[in-house]
């Protein structure tokens, strides 16, 4: 019989809840972390929601979280960041000189697409995938990526998706629909030691 998966969703700030919901379907176990013992043991994966990436970076340093999720992600814990948790992710930020875990290759534009009105949905082929609804809340794009990270979507000619190792990161929020394909993914990578 194999064993429950267990995704660590960080819970500081953010959709987090979404996350919990969509795992729930897949058959994962889904934990909300929110202080440092959540994390022992330690989750198979963990997924940084979308929200606010300054405030989320400010929560995760002073609850001793991300001193403590660095070293994990450095370690090849898979990891999966949708909008605000691909800035968190990214290595440089175009439009801010602040920078979190800088752990993927990529510099990622903020608000990108403009403030909450500039919301919007749509559909766009993920590679290995097809087609999936993409849905972007004053969302970030990928303006540059390393050798090592492979695209798996573009809108309107920005990446709008990206792996590198085990680090997944989407511009958009599929937490939000009813298609469960790019979590699913997600829990391929951590099935598969990423």
């Amino acid at each position: 019989m194999n064993r429950t998966i267990t995704v660590g969703v960080v819970a500081v700030q953010g959709a987090f809840a979404e996350h919990c919901r969509t795992l729930g379907k897949l058959g994962a176990s889904a934990k909300e972390i929110r202080s440092v013992s959540d994390l022992s043991p330690t989750p198979d994966g963990l997924i940084f929601p979308g929200g606010e990436s300054t405030a989320q970076g400010k929560l995760l340093r002073e609850s001793g979280l991300f001193d403590m999720i660095l070293p994990l992600i450095k370690g090849g814990l898979p990891v999966y960041g949708t909008c605000a948790g691909m800035v968190l992710l990214a290595g440089r930020i175009e439009n801010d000189d602040r920078k979190h875990f800088a752990a993927m290759d990529i510099t990622v534009r903020r608000n990108a697409y403009g403030r909450q009105l500039g919301s919007f949905m749509t559909t766009g082929d993920f590679a290995g995938i097809g087609d999936v609804p993409m849905y972007f809340i004053r969302a970030p794009y990928i303006s540059s990526a390393g050798k090592d990270v492979n695209v798996l979507s573009r809108w309107d000619g920005k990446i709008t998706a990206a792996r590198e190792a085990n680090m997944l990161v989407t511009s958009f929020h599929p937490e939000v629909t009813e298609d469960p394909t790019v979590h699913s993914y997600f829990l391929s990578m951590i099935s598969q030691g990423h």
